[in-house]
């Protein structure tokens, strides 16, 4: 081989290294960008789904709230009107009826009124959970569609 020839042998094989460099380097930071794309929208999409969850959870204590308000006010009503009615009592056996009548339709009303509660509260955290768990879902499935 001469002189010239292996000058052009090297010069080939740097150029081709070079490329072969090049081309690792660019498939390397496509995938990069590629994979902090992808991160970037899962991000966003997990914080979306976490305003969805802290909306949808602050419509149910609203919700709640709302309604312990207005038990609380039927129910002081209700005790003004049995005071009166008990004020207006001719007899003691009358005032013994009208406040076991009482006792009865409060008590009645509190666990009517509690269910509901409980059953807001039941839905609310359901619905509040739901974009989570969507987020969840499609992590193990991105997961084991990895594997």
């Amino acid at each position: 081989m001469t002189l010239e020839s292996n000058q052009e042998a090297m010069k080939s094989s740097f150029e081709s290294m070079t490329l072969a460099g090049n081309k690792a380097f660019k498939d390397s930071l496509e995938k990069s960008i590629a994979a902090i794309s992808e991160m970037n929208t899962h991000s966003k999409k997990n914080i979306e789904a976490m305003v969805a969850s802290m909306t949808t959870a602050t419509k149910g204590a609203e919700s709640l709230g709302a309604r312990m308000l207005a038990y609380s006010k039927k129910s002081m009503e209700d005790q003004v009107a049995t005071a009166k009615s008990l004020a207006g009592a001719k007899s003691v056996q009358e005032a013994i009826e009208l406040q076991t009548a009482y006792a009865k339709s409060a008590f009645e009303i509190y666990v009517a009124e509690v269910t509901k509660m409980s059953e807001t509260v039941a839905v609310s955290m359901k619905e509040a959970a739901a974009p989570i768990n969507e987020r969840v879902t499609a992590l193990v499935e991105r997961v084991q569609s990895a594997h």
